[in-house]
């Protein structure tokens, strides 16, 4: 395998990448997600394209993720049945392939660690019980499979303003000075 490395911070050094385990494009921009040399998989990235010194990494990843084509079938009157269920077959398999993400992972949603914005969409990083993963939810969803741990979010982060106790003397002395 080459050694693929992506820029960190200038001074931080190199690190890098043993594998490309998954692709997403966001705002436009590709965003591949990386498992680390020497670290565990908790520790996967996604690091923009533009980022990466790993072209290798890249084009085996991409051809990995080409759709296969099929063996070509006879078609004969009675194949019609059997064209259908291995279409079926051909798609429960590439649903097999595909990595899960938030709730279609079948996972009970533990807490939502942070907010975004930044695709056009209000997303929840949620974290899941009994996962060390966490995945990026549209905040509609989260909204109405999970609203007690969104509610325990933004309850989290409410603050309250109060007046300071100086801010109560002087408008009861204002409120006192107008009596008189």
């Amino acid at each position: 395998m080459a050694d693929a490395a992506i820029e960190n911070e200038p001074d931080a050094g190199e690190f890098s990448v043993e594998r490309i385990e998954d692709k997403r494009v966001i705002n436009g921009k590709t965003e591949y997600y990386l498992k680390w040399k020497g670290y565990p998989r908790s520790e996967n990235t996604w690091e923009p394209e533009e980022n990466l010194d790993c072209p290798d990494l890249i084009a085996a990843y991409e051809e990995s993720i080409k759709p296969k084509k099929p063996e070509a079938k006879k078609r004969t009157s009675s194949a019609t049945g059997s064209e259908t269920k291995t279409k079926r077959k051909i798609a429960e398999e590439d649903k097999d392939n595909r990595k899960t993400v938030g709730f279609d992972r079948g996972l009970e949603p533990s807490k939502i660690l942070g907010a975004t914005d930044s695709s056009g969409e209000l997303m929840f990083l949620m974290k899941w019980k009994g996962s060390d993963e966490a995945d990026l939810v549209p905040a509609k969803q989260a909204n109405v499979r999970c609203p007690q741990v969104v509610i325990q979010f933004y309850e989290e982060r409410l603050t309250w303003h109060t007046p300071s106790a100086d801010e109560d003397k002087s408008s009861a002395s204002k409120e006192n000075a107008a009596a008189d």
